[in-house]
């Protein structure tokens, strides 16, 4: 076993939609047949992960006995150890959801919506999930004639409001966690970034209950940085969970194995999560490739979480640089921290500031030499 080997501990999970997924495109069918969950849980907790994901569809892929594939899966989840730590329904497939689940202009659609996840909810608490995942992908317009996206919001928190008062009542250890997406499959997706959604959540009534799940692909279609997203969300307190993949700017949802798409973002982005208070799951929402059979798909996982552990390595032999540590202090990176204002001073202070504006504006900050040092890390070269 190397130093690349994941165990349980490092908490990388795996949803039941990414190693399950058929290949099938908009281009092109399968490539690969249905997998069975009870396998794919298997097979995961052999390769080191800590955990699985599912949506409430995912169970049925081999066995349309909703009751049956619960208790296969319940047996699976025992024998492995394996833990369910998020839950999230699927309201994007089924025909019904073509005009959005909780923004839908039908009514009727919209209380199904939420009665839909209702009962997953009962299945996750069952099975000891403590968040759950909402991605509103129908949940937008390609036209505006189409909605007024004010109702639309309206309905966003009013399904929000009655979902986090069923877990009060039930007494439900869980909380939402919100999955921004800017398009596809809607053309304009509402909520479509983080930024977006700290916004909304702060008009919600519980708004303790819900948070982010933010994924590398989403942001980085946007073409936005990742990182920045992630220490956002940390600032605020809202990262209850996180989708890793990658992704090569701003094009479709490519969904690539974790590292596989811009490497340098992928390495501080671990830097972010091994060193920024985050504790929770480092869950892989990722689709294998295409051109993969069955034993491909199974690699694709290990790569992911082998992915992931080279690159906490690299972050911890990049602090613990001594040639690191005094670039940044030439960068002034430390001072950041510094608060701008000593306590006790107001703003009046600042007019006794003995300041020297051109020596200041001549100083550089020497960040091309961080910059260089990271990659030097990230290549292998120190």
């Amino acid at each position: 076993m190397d130093a690349y080997t994941p165990t349980p501990e490092d908490k990388f999970t795996f949803g039941l939609w990414t190693v399950g997924w058929q290949a099938r495109d908009p281009f092109g069918d399968a490539t690969r047949p249905p997998l069975d969950p009870v396998e794919s849980v298997h097979r995961l907790a052999e390769l080191g992960a800590y955990g699985v994901t599912f949506h409430d569809d995912d169970l049925l892929a081999t066995e349309p006995d909703r009751a049956k594939a619960i208790e296969r899966f319940k047996e699976a989840l025992d024998a492995t150890g394996m833990k369910v730590p998020m839950a999230t329904t699927n309201l994007f497939t089924h025909p019904v959801f073509k005009d959005g689940a909780f923004t839908s202009n039908d009514r009727d659609i919209r209380r199904y919506a939420i009665r839909k996840v209702m009962r997953n909810l009962d299945l996750a608490a069952e099975l000891g999930a403590t968040t759950y995942v909402c991605w509103g992908g129908r949940e937008g317009a390609e036209s505006d004639a189409a909605k007024d996206v004010r109702d639309a919001l309206a309905r966003y928190k009013e399904a929000m409001d009655v979902l986090a008062s069923y877990v009060i009542d039930k007494g439900y250890d869980i909380r939402f966690a919100l999955e921004p997406k800017p398009n596809e499959p809607r053309g304009d997706i509402l909520l479509p970034t983080v930024g977006h959604a700290l916004a909304f959540i702060n008009e919600l009534e519980h708004p303790e209950l819900v948070g982010l799940n933010p994924e590398v692909g989403h942001e980085q279609m946007s073409n936005l940085n990742f990182v920045h997203a992630i220490a956002q969300a940390l600032w605020h307190g809202k990262l209850f969970h996180i989708d890793l993949n990658g992704q090569h700017g701003p094009k479709f949802d490519q969904d690539l194995i974790f590292g596989h798409g811009d490497i340098k973002s992928a390495f501080f982005l671990v830097d972010l999560l091994e060193n920024g208070g985050y504790d929770g799951p480092r869950h892989f929402d990722y689709k294998p490739l295409r051109t993969e059979d069955i034993d491909g798909v199974w690699a694709s996982a290990a790569a992911n979480m082998r992915t992931y552990l080279i690159l906490k390595a690299k972050s911890k032999a990049y602090r613990a640089d001594p040639e690191v540590q005094e670039a940044l202090r030439a960068a002034r990176a430390d001072q950041l921290a510094v608060p701008t204002l000593a306590p006790g001073e107001t703003y009046e202070n600042l007019a006794d500031d003995d300041f020297d504006l051109d020596a200041a504006a001549a100083r550089g900050y020497h960040y091309t030499r961080l910059n260089q040092l990271a990659i030097d890390h990230l290549l292998g070269v120190r």
